[in-house]
C-alpha cells in the first residue's frame, strides 16, 4: 500500500497539473460515471492528501474521495501531446485541454479501492479520525503522543494505526524505529516524550524527502553505498533502507543478520543488536517486559 509520501506528491502533481484550469471528467470503467457527470466541465479548485487519503476539491464543498488501496493508482500526464484513449479499466479521468502557454493535460485513476464524491462534513468526518500526518503543516504530534504514552501496546503496532499517526506505513515503521534504535516490540507506554518526539521529527524529515525524492531512503551518507563501496539495493520500492526487506541480510551498521516477523498484519524487520529488546529498569536489570521471540 502507498505510504503517505506517495500520496501527498501525488496532491502536490494534481495540484500543479490541473488546479485552476476546467477538466473533464469522465469513469471509462463506469463505476464513477454519475458522479463523474457532476463534476465534468468544471474548474478543479485544488488536491490535497491526508495519510493515505487523497482528496480532488470541486466547487460547492464538493470532493472526491480517493484511496488507493494496496493496487491502485492516479498516473498523471501535465504535458501530454494529446489524450489517448483509455487503456484497462479506468475508474476515473481528469482532462484539461491545451491552453496558450499550457499542453493537454490528463490523468487515470486505476485499482484504487474507494473514489466516491462527497461533500465537506464527510471529509472532516475522515480528518477526525486520523492522527497527525507528518507531511501536514498543521500537524499537532501531541495527539499522537497522548494516545501512545497510554497503551501497552507494542510501538511497532501503534505506528501503523492510522488513528494514531496518519500515513505511516511498513516501510518508515522500520526504518524510523531502527534510526531510533527501539525495537518494534517495546511498549508504547514505556517510551520517554523525547523518544517520542524523535520518532516524530526523524519522520518528518524522511517523509518529506519522500515527496521530494518519489522514493523511501532512509539511511545516514555514512551508510550509502557510494560509502561502503556495496551495490545499491535492488528492490520494487527503491531507495535505500537499514533493515526493511533485508531479512538475513547483516545489518548495515553492526553486520548482525536482520530478523522479520508478523506485527500487526505486516512483517516487522529489527536489528537484534542495534535494536535490543527493552528491559524494565522497575522489574530488575535482567528482566524483560517484552520478550524477543527470537532471543
Amino acid at each position: 500500500m502507498p505510504e503517505g509520501h506517495t500520496l501527498r506528491r501525488l496532491a502536490d502533481d494534481l495540484s500543479a497539473t490541473f488546479a485552476g484550469r476546467r477538466v473533464g471528467v469522465s469513469s471509462p470503467q463506469g463505476r464513477f460515471a454519475v458522479e463523474a457527470r457532476q463534476l465534468d466541465g468544471e474548474v478543479l479548485v485544488g488536491a490535497d492528501s491526508a495519510g493515505k487519503h487523497l482528496f480532488l476539491e470541486f466547487p460547492g464543498d464538493r470532493f472526491v474521495h480517493i484511496h488507493l488501496g494496496l493496487i491502485g493508482g492516479f498516473a498523471v500526464h501535465p504535458e501530454a501531446a494529446g489524450v489517448p484513449p483509455p487503456v484497462g479499466q479506468v475508474r476515473l479521468r481528469l482532462v484539461a485541454e491545451a491552453e496558450p502557454d499550457r499542453s493537454p493535460a490528463y490523468a487515470d485513476l486505476r485499482g484504487a479501492t474507494r473514489c466516491d464524491l462527497v461533500g465537506a462534513e464527510a471529509v472532516d468526518s475522515v480528518l477526525a479520525r486520523l492522527g497527525p500526518d507528518p507531511l501536514r503543516p498543521d500537524a499537532d504530534p501531541d495527539r499522537a503522543w497522548q494516545k501512545i504514552r497510554r497503551s501497552r501496546k507494542p510501538i511497532g503496532e501503534l505506528l501503523l494505526d492510522q488513528s494514531v499517526l496518519a500515513g505511516v506505513g511498513n516501510v518508515y515503521r522500520a526504518e524510523v524505529l531502527f534510526r531510533q534504535r527501539l525495537h518494534p516490540l517495546r511498549p508504547a507506554d514505556t517510551l520517554r516524550s523525547g523518544q517520542f518526539l524523535a520518532i516524530w521529527r526523524d519522520l518528518v524529515e524522511l517523509m518529506a524527502e519522500g515527496v521530494r525524492l518519489g522514493r523511501i531512503d532512509t539511511v545516514h551518507p555514512e551508510h550509502t553505498p557510494e560509502a561502503m563501496g556495496r551495490p545499491p539495493r535492488r528492490d520494487d520500492h527503491g531507495g535505500e533502507v537499514y533493515v526493511y526487506r533485508r531479512t538475513g541480510q547483516p545489518c548495515l551498521v553492526c553486520g548482525t543478520r536482520v530478523r522479520t516477523e508478523p506485527l500487526a498484519g505486516r512483517n516487522s524487520f529489527w536489528c537484534p543488536r542495534c535494536q535490543p529488546p527493552f528491559r524494565s529498569r522497575a522489574l530488575g536489570s535482567g528482566a524483560i517486559a517484552r520478550k524477543d521471540s527470537h532471543g
